[in-house]
Parts: structure tokens; C-alpha cells; sequence
């Protein structure tokens, strides 16, 4: 197996004052996560916390699909958990997190996720978007109601629809799989990143630095350009 390395930055950003972003780098069993407590809700930084707390127990000895599958369960169990403490301080109370997740076993890697925190590929030189944000104007664009230029500036940009912690009864993680190839730099990121740099900018910064340097040129850009919210960027580098 190729040698993976790993570096990761997070920033309060140029406006707010606490960062309710948390991330996890565990390359001893193949892991990354972001996670991006939900704007606008009581105690984000409270579920994306408990989200990496939980991913950080997991056990070193689990097969490629045992540990997608306890990534699953986990999140499932920090879900409940967070629904029932958001009940004990009122019936409109939400506690919650977005939460993207990437996973390298062997040859292959996995990405688990819920909200608008995206992971990235960038493989000889071109860069694509892994997942697809679970939001209000990814929903716009995909009936055709409103240009993919268009959504990051729309009034509702920020509404997602789905998260740990959500309302929902039950949380429904979306999943893509593919082949990791030595050379292919991954990037894990929260909105404030993402909505903030164009993926020009994005593939730029990705792939002008070494590896350990492009966490720190990405957040320096996003500050840069006045970045609202919370940023994180964790790039992940499948070596030879």
C-alpha cells in the first residue's frame, strides 16, 4: 500500500469570533473527517465535536468495510444523541453539524457524507468535486431553477438539508467509492472554504504547493477575500 500523509488547517475566519468547525486525522486506520457545526443553531461546535470524539474511539483492527460501517453507526448513534440533548433545551432547539468523511483502504477510498462539507480530488492536475452538497440550492439547480453560477450568492445559500442532528428521524449518509492513485491529493473542507474560493482557485492552491503547505495557502486565500465563516482544509496525499 502507497503511504498516505496528511496535513490540516482551521480558522475562525475574518468575521467570527469562535471556529465551530472539528477535524480528525487518524491515517493509523485510513480516516479524515470534517465537521462543520450548523450556522444558525445552538452549539455547533457542541455536534462537531462529538462527532470527532466519537470517530476517534473507533478501534485500529477493522476491516475496510467494517470500518465504513462503524463510521455509519457512529454517526447514526451522535445523531440520536444530539437530537435528544437539543429536546432538552426546547422543542425549536437543533444541535448539528455537517460531516464529510474520507476513507482509504487498501486501493480504494470512500467518502461518507451529510450537509454541504465537500470533499475534493485533484489527479493530474484536474480537480472534481466528490460530492454533491446537501443543501436548498443544490436542489434549486438540480430542477433547473437556478444556474449553478448563481448559487452561491442566493439569499438562501446557507439552508441545508441534511446534517447530524437534523430534525430528521433517522440520518441518511450519501457514500461514492473509488480507486486512490499514488499522486491523488484529497481535500476536506467546510463551506466557509468552499463557498468562499472558486474551484479554479481551489485547483490552484490545491496543486502549486506540496502537501503540507496547501492547507495553509487555502485558508491564507479565503481570509484573503474577507471569509465570513469558520474555514477548514484537509488535505489528504496518496504518495508513492
Amino acid at each position: 500500500m502507497a503511504a498516505i500523509k496528511s496535513w490540516a488547517l482551521t480558522d475562525p475566519g475574518s468575521v467570527r469570533k469562535y471556529n465551530e468547525d472539528n477535524m480528525l486525522s487518524r491515517p493509523e486506520i485510513g480516516l479524515w473527517v470534517v465537521a462543520d457545526g450548523a450556522g444558525g443553531h445552538d452549539s455547533g461546535e457542541v455536534a462537531s465535536g462529538m462527532i470527532v470524539d466519537e470517530l476517534a474511539r473507533l478501534p485500529a483492527d477493522l476491516s475496510a468495510e467494517a470500518l465504513i460501517a462503524q463510521v455509519s453507526t457512529t454517526l447514526s448513534q451522535v445523531h440520536h444523541a444530539l437530537r435528544a440533548k437539543a429536546l432538552t433545551r426546547g422543542s425549536d432547539v437543533m444541535i448539528a453539524s455537517t460531516f464529510i468523511a474520507l476513507l482509504v483502504t487498501g486501493k480504494n477510498f470512500t467518502c461518507l457524507w451529510a450537509g454541504d462539507s465537500r470533499a475534493y480530488l485533484l489527479r493530474n492536475g484536474a480537480l472534481s468535486q466528490l460530492t454533491r452538497d446537501h443543501s436548498l440550492v443544490q436542489e434549486l439547480v438540480d430542477l433547473g431553477r437556478l444556474a449553478p453560477a448563481d448559487a452561491e450568492s442566493h439569499p438562501h445559500a446557507n439552508i441545508i438539508t441534511r446534517a447530524v442532528g437534523s430534525d430528521s428521524e433517522t440520518l441518511e449518509l450519501d457514500r461514492v467509492n473509488g480507486t486512490a492513485k499514488p499522486g491523488d491529493r484529497f481535500l476536506l473542507c467546510s463551506d466557509g472554504l468552499s463557498k468562499t474560493l472558486t474551484q479554479t482557485e481551489i485547483s490552484h492552491l490545491l496543486g502549486t504547493a506540496d502537501g503540507e503547505t496547501a492547507p495553509k495557502n487555502l485558508i491564507a486565500a479565503a481570509l484573503g477575500h474577507k471569509v465570513r465563516d469558520n474555514i477548514t482544509a484537509l488535505v489528504v496525499e496518496i504518495q508513492a
